[in-house]
Formats: structure tokens, C-alpha cells, sequence
């Protein structure tokens, strides 16, 4: 599989990557075999980059994940995890509801700065197995989580110190790159603006039917270097699935104009003769800035299905006829969008 840069670093990165989110038990649960071999599936179809974090299923993601790259060759994939929350211990019957299913014995706290990112990378080490992270991504900073209020004490805290921990792991050689691992666009601008960061992880702002990241963040990441890693590819799985009934737009039912946009697409599709799915997953790999798109699955199915529409690369021509039918995020406003 084609590899693109990272950043300005030497990393590079497989054109499609994994993400582990749902072998944490996102939304349903994923026995340890299912994971491992929905891990096998991405590693026989030519992927070399996986993204993980703490946050999926309280550290079980991570472990899994460790559990099956301890078997490859030290030096044949990329990793990248996550910080910005620790995991904290607690009883049984205090694990909170966050859409995971059986996760690990934990609850979060979050933490930007200094001694949060080193102490949750020495815990993601341990849970991970492994003795090498390659990319950090500050998880989840931002309005869209936080709100407006605590996001400012949170984006203090990064500016701060949490900075300062990213490039101390960056110099000495812990770390080949470090970024952002969001679902929104201002925060990434405004961290761009204080800081050079090699990379975002984006989820749902860059996708064939979400062009938030165009008239800003795009441009700037071109000036400066910053690659982007596209998640949400499928803004939550109605790229994928189409506008049926129950689908998701951003993590919630989708509304009546998000169907009817979505709908319109799938025509445009079908009168090519593609599933949806296919202009969906190339269209982000278009842009130089993007160096990979990030499959999240806990089926094996999924992604062989998924890495089938990969190639042939659709022709340039099509992608226009979609324009009229595309959207921006809203403004976040005051409160958390993502609670």
C-alpha cells in the first residue's frame, strides 16, 4: 500500500489505517478473538498504521491492540495513542456509561497538561505492552467536548505546559510526531495559531459530505506543514450505510435535511455504479495535506469489504457533482455538542 509523509517528520504512514475505537466495545461489544482478528484483516490487507487511545473501552482497546502489534516486526507499522485523560480505578459497579461495552474497571480524568501527557503516556505504555509510540494526539480538546468555559482552563493547560511534554518526547527521540485528535475545527486553529503541531487526527470535518476543514484549516495546514489523518470518514456511518432508517449523522440520528442530502449522494453513486461508500473513503486522500484515512471496524467483514473499495481510484471528475450537496459544522456555541 502506498505511504504518504507525516508532517515534516520522516514518519510515514499508510494510505488507509486502523482505528481501534470499536475493539474497545464502542456501542457493542467485541470479544478478544473478534478483535484479533479483525486486527489480522487490517494487517493482510496492507495496513501498517493503527491509531489507538486510553479512552476506548478504559484502556482495553490498547491492550488489544499491543497484544497483536508485540507479534510483528518492531519496525514494520506505525502506532499512534492518545492523551488528554487518565484512567482512573474504580469499582465494578461504578463504571460509567460512556457507549462502551464491558470495558475495563475505569473511570477518566481529564488532563492537558505537563504531568498528565507524561504520566499518560508511561500508563499507555504499560497497557499497550510495547516499548515505542510513534504519533501522540491530545484527545478531545476543544468546545466541541468541553464547552466553552472548561475548554478555556483545558486549552490553558495544553499552551501551558502540555506543549512542552509534546516536544520534550518529540527532541529526545520517545515520539516521531504529535498533534491534535479531534472532531472539530476551531480548536485546531487555535492551537495552530500558538503552536507547530506535525499532524491532526480529524474525525467527520473532512469527509465527502462534511467540508468544514476547507476554508480554513486546510489552507493553513498546507502553510505550515501539518498533515491531516481523516477519521469519521463515513461522518458516523451514514456515508456507509445511506439514509435508512436509524442512521447516524455525528454521533446522533440524522435529520430530516441530512437524510435528503445523503439520499441525493447515493443516487449520484448509483448512477456510476458505486456504493456510496467508495467516493466516500477516496475522497479525502485527494487533498496533499491528507496522509491517511482511518477505518474504525470490529469485523473483519467490514474492513475486507471496506479496503475493496480502495482501488480502482475514481476518477477526479466525479467528486463535482457532489459539491452542491455538501455542509459545514455549525457554530459550536457555549456548551459541549458531544456529551
Amino acid at each position: 500500500m502506498k505511504k504518504r509523509r507525516i508532517g515534516r517528520t520522516e514518519l510515514e504512514v499508510t494510505e488507509i489505517s486502523f482505528g481501534a475505537a470499536a475493539l474497545g466495545g464502542l456501542y457493542r461489544a467485541c470479544p478478544r478473538d473478534q478483535a484479533m482478528e479483525t486486527l489480522l484483516a487490517a494487517w493482510d490487507s496492507g495496513i501498517r498504521y493503527f491509531d489507538v487511545a486510553p479512552w476506548y473501552g478504559f484502556g482495553l482497546a490498547e491492550r488489544r491492540v499491543g497484544d497483536f502489534l508485540r507479534d510483528q516486526p518492531e519496525d514494520s507499522y506505525v502506532l499512534s495513542t492518545k492523551v488528554g485523560r487518565l484512567m482512573r480505578p474504580v469499582p465494578t459497579d461504578k463504571v460509567p456509561d460512556y457507549g462502551y461495552i464491558d470495558p475495563l474497571p475505569f473511570d477518566a480524568d481529564y488532563d492537558y497538561s505537563y504531568d498528565g501527557i507524561m504520566q499518560s503516556v508511561e500508563f499507555s505504555y504499560a497497557r499497550l505492552g510495547l516499548n515505542r509510540i510513534d504519533i501522540l494526539y491530545v484527545h478531545d480538546i476543544g468546545g466541541y467536548t468541553h464547552g466553552k468555559a472548561l475548554n478555556e482552563r483545558y486549552l490553558d493547560q495544553l499552551l501551558g505546559s502540555g506543549i512542552k511534554a509534546l516536544e520534550e518526547l518529540k527532541s529526545s527521540g520517545t515520539i516521531k510526531a504529535y498533534g491534535l485528535g479531534v472532531n472539530e475545527v476551531p480548536v485546531c486553529l487555535d492551537v495552530m495559531h500558538a503552536a507547530d503541531i506535525d499532524c491532526i487526527l480529524l474525525a467527520g470535518r473532512y469527509t465527502l459530505l462534511d467540508r468544514s476543514a476547507v476554508a480554513e484549516l486546510l489552507p493553513l495546514c498546507e502553510k505550515k506543514g501539518t498533515s491531516i489523518v481523516v477519521g469519521g470518514v463515513f461522518n458516523s456511518g451514514i456515508l456507509a450505510t445511506g439514509p435508512v432508517s436509524g442512521a447516524n449523522f455525528d454521533y446522533l440520528p440524522a435529520t430530516p435535511d441530512i437524510l435528503a442530502k445523503v439520499g441525493a449522494m447515493e443516487d449520484i453513486a448509483r448512477r456510476h455504479g458505486l456504493p456510496l461508500a467508495a467516493p466516500a473513503l477516496q475522497f479525502p486522500l485527494r487533498n496533499p495535506s491528507v496522509a491517511s484515512v482511518l477505518i474504525g471496524t470490529a469485523k473483519a467483514s467490514s474492513l475486507t469489504r471496506n479496503m475493496q473499495l480502495v482501488e480502482p481510484e475514481l476518477p477526479a471528475s466525479l467528486y463535482a457533482e457532489f459539491e452542491g450537496l455538501t455542509l459545514v459544522a455549525p457554530p459550536l456555541g457555549d456548551e459541549a455538542v458531544r456529551v
